[in-house]
């Protein structure tokens, strides 16, 4: 029995810091599509993020004024210090290095990739239902994935009111979910475990 409740509270700590993980890479995302700064939901992920980031923002700036490198560290640096943490109480010992990096990694690419799949359905339902919508979440989700929606719709434009660029997006999003990441799962060994939701 307190195996069992000693194995839920390491999954909900697991949990909880990848949901914090998820936030961190929406603040990443966010500025990399460049987003409206001012829109109250990205205030809130920045205000949620900023003590992670802190830290790492007095030696680690934006790379082309779009990649935050101290929002990644961040990231980077609290999944392995969970993972390693998480391992040492579940009576693991320590993993090898180049495994807790893996999977820090693999952690990273995932929420990335989560993110994408999300706003993109939400993305799709708004287009159904209200595709004038001026909800700050409404144009947030749409700022966040016309990044990677608009190359797809050079080369596919839409068919008058069919868009078949999410379909081809979601595609990617599951070949590089299940080769990429799944390979970085598995190299990760039993670190892998703790990569996802």
């Amino acid at each position: 029995m307190g195996s069992q409740l000693g194995n839920a509270g390491l999954l909900l700590i697991n949990t909880l810091v990848n949901i914090y993980l998820f936030l961190l890479m929406l603040r990443f995302l966010l500025q990399a599509s460049r987003a409206d700064y001012y829109n109250p939901i990205s205030q809130s992920v920045v205000k949620l993020t900023q003590p992670a980031v802190r830290p790492f923002q007095a030696f680690l700036g934006p790379v082309m004024g779009r990649f935050d490198l101290a929002t990644l560290a961040s990231g980077f640096v609290i999944k392995l210090v969970a993972i390693i943490a998480i391992l040492q109480i579940a009576g693991y010992g320590m993993a090898p290095l180049d495994d807790l990096a893996i999977g820090a990694v693999a952690a990273l690419a995932n929420a990335i990739l989560k993110i994408y799949f999300f706003a993109l359905i939400v993305m799709i339902i708004l287009s159904w239902v209200a595709p004038q919508a001026s909800h700050p979440g409404a144009i947030l989700v749409m700022q966040l994935v016309e990044p990677i929606m608009a190359p797809v719709r050079r080369v596919i434009p839409p068919l008058g009111m069919l868009d078949l660029s999410p379909i081809v997006v979601f595609i990617a999003i599951s070949l590089i979910d299940g080769i990429v990441v799944g390979s970085l799962v598995r190299a990760a060994g039993v670190v892998g475990a703790l990569v996802g939701l």
